[in-house]
């Protein structure tokens, strides 16, 4: 399981980039492409400043983070678009919620048809319905479903070959069977 590049833009594009450090809905200081000091170095603080290239390297940090996350916690064979779609859900909520969520929940039980609705689950913060987190789990559940409908393709498995007689024999003709009955019935009778 690994991440896509269209889960990747998935998650750029429902956090956006910001130079600036800025408390998100709840407060928590956030920079870049949604980085927090709960994901991990580097600590967010007020007048923090970064390039959009810092922020692409903070964010893969942090992808590869929480995708190791997710992948220790689910428990069943997903594609790389659900898996994706996991990533982004968590890169959103954090490993700790994703753990104690519905959504893994039907995951690991292979109710694959469940998820899209437990993810519409998670569109709040602060008590508030945020109309951004409605369409994010909306992406999100499309890219499961649609990974879900559609398996990645497998390579072709290789059949063996027909079994063929070997070259230097050939099947007995039915004019040559018909001589050998007959040289068999003369040797019988001894015609």
């Amino acid at each position: 399981m690994r991440m896509t590049a269209e889960g990747l833009a998935l998650i750029k594009r429902f956090e956006g980039f910001r130079a600036d450090a800025y408390r998100d809905a709840v407060g928590v200081w956030t920079i870049g492409f949604g980085h927090t000091a709960q994901a991990g170095p580097p600590a967010v603080m007020a007048g923090m400043r970064v390039s959009r290239e810092e922020a692409a390297t903070i964010l893969a940090a942090d992808v590869e983070q929480f995708a190791t996350g997710v992948r220790a916690a689910v428990t069943v064979p997903l594609s790389d678009g659900q898996f994706s779609a996991l990533v982004s859900f968590t890169y959103n909520v954090g490993l700790g919620a994703f753990r104690g969520s519905s959504v893994l929940k039907a995951v690991n039980a292979g109710d694959f048809a469940a998820v899209p609705g437990r993810l519409a689950l998670w569109v709040k913060a602060g008590g508030r319905t945020l109309p951004g987190l409605v369409k994010r789990r909306a992406a999100e559940a499309a890219l499961f479903a649609r990974a879900t409908a559609a398996p990645e393709p497998q390579p072709p498995q290789s059949q063996p070959p027909e079994p063929q007689p070997p070259p230097d024999i050939q099947p007995p003709q039915p004019a040559s069977l018909w001589r050998l009955f007959l040289a068999a019935l003369r040797h019988l009778f001894h015609i």
